[in-house]
């Protein structure tokens, strides 16, 4: 059973990118960790080098969220433990890069799962005991969580959904014990772009992106401060204030063009 007095968090995703960095800014404080990803190999060794480096209690927990069932799946897993959290963070994500009508029911639905179930299935079971321990929720959402996204329309919208449901919360449980705070970095430098085949897209093929080690700490420290929703770097807050005056279509047309693959050429605008 594990010391349920010590403090632990949960880090969905830990395995690399944004996650693994929140895990190890976690870890530094004396921060019992419970990592979670889905390759056995991956979870394994970074659960290895958070106990060597820090000194901690690492939980390897192995399950794809994105599976029917897999959230319930680790809640258990945790619980079998004698695990009660003080910190969840739910940072597993994935994007899905084309066109509507072109890309893979079976990947959106996938998507689907881990971006908007997983996060919300995970936070209605672990909320009674973050209630116990008075404890904090970092939902991982993006900067695409402001407007609508050509040629990822269904990861914009899945991250809009993130942002909306974890400001509910945060007014839901103002005062009473637990903190949400929705997290909203920007293009990151990590596996993302790579799992998403969009590396040729106009929004990273040749930007210089945020280093995931950054961003990592940054969205530890707004969790840690209580704060509703977050977002790292200028120019992204920039975006996501702008975009509330700007209409609608223009912010579409805009978010297309940054988007797009190179060669693709873009709908001419109507009446031009």
């Amino acid at each position: 059973m594990a010391e349920t007095s010590r403090r632990v968090a949960l880090v969905t995703g830990a395995t690399g990118g944004i996650g693994k960095a929140m895990a190890e800014t976690l870890a530094s404080d004396g921060i019992d960790i419970v990592v979670t990803g889905r390759e056995p190999l991956a979870v394994r060794r970074i659960a290895t080098e958070l106990r060597s480096r820090f000194g901690i209690k690492v939980y390897p927990i192995i399950v794809d969220l994105a599976e029917e069932g897999g959230p319930e799946r680790l809640f258990m897993q945790v619980a079998s433990r004698g695990i009660e959290l003080d910190y969840l963070i739910n940072n597993a994500g994935v994007g899905v890069f084309g066109t509507f009508e072109q890309s893979l029911l079976a990947d959106e639905v996938a998507m689907l799962r881990l971006n908007v179930l997983a996060p919300t299935i995970l936070c209605k079971l672990f909320l009674p005991q973050l209630a116990r321990r008075r404890g904090r929720v970092m939902n991982v959402a993006s900067v695409a969580a402001f407007q609508p996204g050509p040629f990822m329309a269904v990861y914009y919208a899945s991250k809009a959904y993130v942002l909306s449901f974890t400001e509910a919360l945060a007014t839901e449980w103002e005062g009473r014990g637990v903190t949400f705070t929705t997290f909203c970095p920007g293009p990151t430098r990590s596996g993302f772009q790579a799992r998403a085949v969009m590396e040729h897209s106009r929004l990273v093929r040749g930007k210089l992106l945020a280093e995931a080690d950054e961003v990592g700490r940054a969205g530890v420290s707004a969790m840690m401060e209580g704060r509703r929703v977050a977002i790292p770097g200028l120019a992204n807050r920039l975006t996501a204030i702008a975009v509330k005056w700007l209409p609608r279509r223009w912010v579409s047309r805009a978010v297309m063009k940054m988007s797009a693959p190179d060669s693709t050429p873009l709908p001419a605008e109507a009446g031009t």
